[in-house]
C-alpha cells in the first residue's frame, strides 16, 4: 500500500494506492477517522458471515469533505495527486484490481487505454458540482 502524505502538513494523509497483489486476510485500507472506509478481504471458498444489517445513526459533522475512490476493473489509469497547496506530488498508475483513495488534496485521472472500466466511489450525499468541487 502506498500512502501519500502532504509535504505542507507532513502528518496529513492525502492519498492511498492499494494494489491487488497486496490483499491479505482482512486489511483496513483507510484509517477509521475518515468518512470513506475500505477494507480488503482475501477469502476462501465457503467463507461466510452472520446475516446482518447496519443500523441508522444520527450523524452531524460540521465540516465534511467529499472523499473519493477509483477501482480499476479493466485498462490502465494514471492518477495525478495534488497536495493541499495544489502542487503535484505523485503520479501512480493503476492496473486492473488496483484502487486509489483521495482523502484530502486534489486529483485528476488520465485514462491510458481504450475501454478502461472504473468503479468510482465517493462519500455523499452529492449536492451538485458547485458545492462539491473547486478546480485547481
Amino acid at each position: 500500500m502506498e500512502k501519500i502524505y502532504s509535504k505542507v502538513e507532513p502528518t496529513k494523509l492525502l492519498h492511498i494506492v492499494n494494489r491487488i497483489h497486496e490483499f491479505q486476510d482482512r486489511k483496513e485500507v483507510i484509517p477509521e477517522n475518515n468518512f470513506l472506509q475500505c477494507a480488503t478481504l482475501r477469502m476462501e471458498n465457503g467463507k461466510t458471515f452472520p446475516p446482518h444489517k447496519h443500523i441508522t445513526k444520527d450523524r452531524h459533522y460540521p465540516k465534511q469533505i467529499a472523499q473519493e475512490s477509483w477501482v480499476v476493473i479493466k485498462g490502465k489509469v494514471k492518477c495525478k495527486f495534488y497536495d493541499i497547496d495544489n502542487t503535484l506530488i505523485a503520479e501512480p498508475i493503476l492496473e486492473p484490481g488496483d484502487a486509489s483513495f483521495t482523502l484530502y488534496g486534489g486529483h485528476t485521472y488520465e485514462i491510458l487505454e481504450d475501454n478502461t472500466l472504473v468503479y468510482e466511489y465517493k462519500t455523499g450525499p452529492y449536492e451538485g458540482q458547485k458545492l462539491d468541487k473547486k478546480f485547481i
